[in-house]
C-alpha cells in the first residue's frame, strides 16, 4: 500500500534519485495545500506537527513519513533561516524556494507527472547543477556546500554561470551567517568520505566559509579516504576537519569531536592509550606519514 493522492508529489532528492537509478537516502513528500490538514482528513497516523512550517510526520506501513505543505520563504537575513510564509501555496510557488534544479522537480502520487518548471531533467542529462536565481548563495551560502556534495556524489559539475556566481560570492562572504546549516552540509559532505570532496573544498576556495584565515593542510584527499575506509570510523568529518587547520572556525563541535581532536594534539608529543579515540591516532598517523 502507497501513500496517494492527486495533490500530494514525492519531492526533491527522491524524484532526482529516481531518475538517476540511485537509492536515494529520504523520501519526501509535499502537499499542494496544507498537508496537517490533509494528514487529520484522511486520518492518517499523525505523530508530529509543526503549524509554524505546515509540516506533518505519520506513521505510514510501519514507517515514519514527513509530509510538507507547499510554501514560500523570505530571508531577511541573507545566511540565516528563512521565514516561511503562505503555507499552502501553489506547488509551482514551493518548487521556487529549492536549491538546484535537479532538487525542484515534484511526481505526482497519482498521475506519476514529473513537474519540471527549470530544467531538472536537462541538467541530470548533461549532469550540471544550476541554481535557481541570482541570489541563491547570498540567501543561503550553504548551499555552496550541498553542491559539493552533490558534485562528489553524483559526479556532477556546476554549470557556468552557477560557478561563476559561487567564486563571486566566496571572494566577498558574508561570515553572518547560520553556522548550524553550514556544519550540516559539511558532515554530510565529508562523512560521503569521498577524498575528492576534500581536494574541490580547498582547491575551490570553499574552506574561506569556515573563516577568511582558512589554512588547510595540503594532503590529498584520497589518503585521507583510504585511511578513513581502514579505520572503520562512524564519522569521517572529524578526520576531514582536522585537516582544514582552523583556529577560529565558528562550527561548534561537539564533545567528542572536540576530544578526538584534543588527543590529536596531544599524540605530538606523548603516546597514545587504551582510552585514545582510534580517530585520534589515525589524525596523527596521517600527519606524520605525509605532512
Amino acid at each position: 500500500m502507497t501513500l496517494k493522492d492527486k495533490n500530494l508529489y514525492y519531492i526533491g532528492g527522491v524524484v532526482r534519485d529516481e531518475i538517476l537509478g540511485t537509492t536515494s537516502f529520504d523520501t519526501d513528500f509535499c502537499y499542494e495545500g496544507n498537508a496537517i490538514e490533509y494528514a487529520e482528513s484522511k486520518g492518517l497516523n499523525i505523530i508530529k506537527k509543526n503549524p509554524d512550517f505546515g509540516t506533518v510526520r505519520i506513521l505510514f506501513n510501519g514507517k515514519e513519513i514527513d509530509i510538507a505543505s507547499t510554501r514560500e520563504e523570505d530571508y531577511p537575513r541573507n545566511g540565516h533561516l528563512p521565514v516561511v510564509k503562505n503555507i499552502g501555496c501553489a506547488l509551482s510557488s514551493d518548487l521556487k524556494r529549492r536549491d538546484f534544479t535537479i532538487n525542484a522537480m515534484a511526481k505526482n502520487t497519482v498521475t506519476e507527472e514529473i513537474t519540471d518548471l527549470f530544467g531538472g531533467l536537462d541538467d541530470i542529462k548533461s549532469r550540471k547543477l544550476r541554481i535557481l536565481h541570482k541570489k541563491s548563495f547570498i540567501d543561503d551560502p550553504s548551499r555552496i556546500l550541498r553542491g559539493l556534495k552533490f558534485s562528489v556524489r553524483f559526479n556532477f559539475e556546476l554549470e557556468d554561470e552557477t560557478k561563476r556566481l559561487q567564486e563571486e560570492y566566496l571572494n566577498n562572504i558574508n561570515y553572518d551567517m547560520s553556522y548550524h546549516r553550514i556544519k550540516k552540509e559539511l558532515y554530510e559532505t565529508f562523512n560521503l568520505n569521498i577524498g575528492k570532496a576534500y581536494d574541490i573544498f580547498i582547491n575551490d576556495n570553499i574552506c574561506k566559509l569556515l573563516s577568511p584565515n582558512c589554512k588547510p593542510i595540503k594532503i590529498n584527499g584520497e589518503i585521507i579516504s583510504n585511511a578513513v575506509s581502514e579505520t572503520n570510523t562512524e564519522n569521517p568529518f572529524i578526520i576531514y576537519y582536522a585537516f582544514l587547520n582552523i583556529k577560529d572556525s565558528p562550527i561548534e563541535l561537539t564533545r567528542q569531536e572536540k576530544r578526538i581532536l584534543e588527543w590529536a594534539e596531544k599524540l605530538k608529543t606523548q603516546q597514545a592509550g587504551n582510552n585514545t579515540p582510534k580517530e585520534s591516532i589515525l589524525i596523527d598517523k596521517l600527519r606524520r606519514e605525509f605532512l
